[in-house]
């Protein structure tokens, strides 16, 4: 490879690395997601410092030529990045299932609890709402017990 190809591979490499550091620290990114792209830029680094270490590869493993090797460890490396996501795309699912089962139970509590205030002569305003961004404006609203 010749030094022309790995200043371009390192600048490029080391800019995405910054880039990704500048991401965590304006909280675009997570740190523990962004875990797996260091990882990336730190190996694209060492193997663009030490382009022999390719050739090492590739001789221990038995592999035909650098550019096999090279293929290979991309692969492995989305297959890395693939699981991560797998997980944390299974963790949130179960969040959301949880979160989603609570909200029905709290859901069916109030419901009942109106239906108790009504039986006991309470007017109850239930708010009108099927947004995220309900606010103070949709309380419940109970008055004193209605004159009979």
């Amino acid at each position: 490879m010749s030094l022309r190809i790995q200043i371009i591979i390192g600048v490029a490499t080391l800019i995405f690395f910054l880039y990704i550091i500048n991401m965590v620290r304006i909280r675009r990114v997570e740190l523990k997601y962004a875990l797996i792209w260091y990882l990336i830029c730190i190996v694209l680094l060492l193997l663009d410092i030490f382009p022999e270490t390719l050739d090492w590869l590739t001789a221990v493993l038995g592999i035909d030529m650098p550019i096999h090797m090279l293929f290979f460890l991309g692969i492995a490396f989305i297959l890395l990045f693939l699981y991560a996501v797998t997980l944390v795309i299974t963790n949130e699912n179960r969040r959301t299932k949880r979160l989603i089962q609570e909200v029905g139970l709290l859901n069916h509590r109030v419901k009942e609890l109106e239906q108790i205030l009504k039986e006991a002569g309470y007017d109850v305003k239930a708010p009108v709402t099927h947004s995220a961004d309900a606010g103070p404006e949709h309380e419940i609203y109970v008055s004193g017990k209605e004159e009979k």
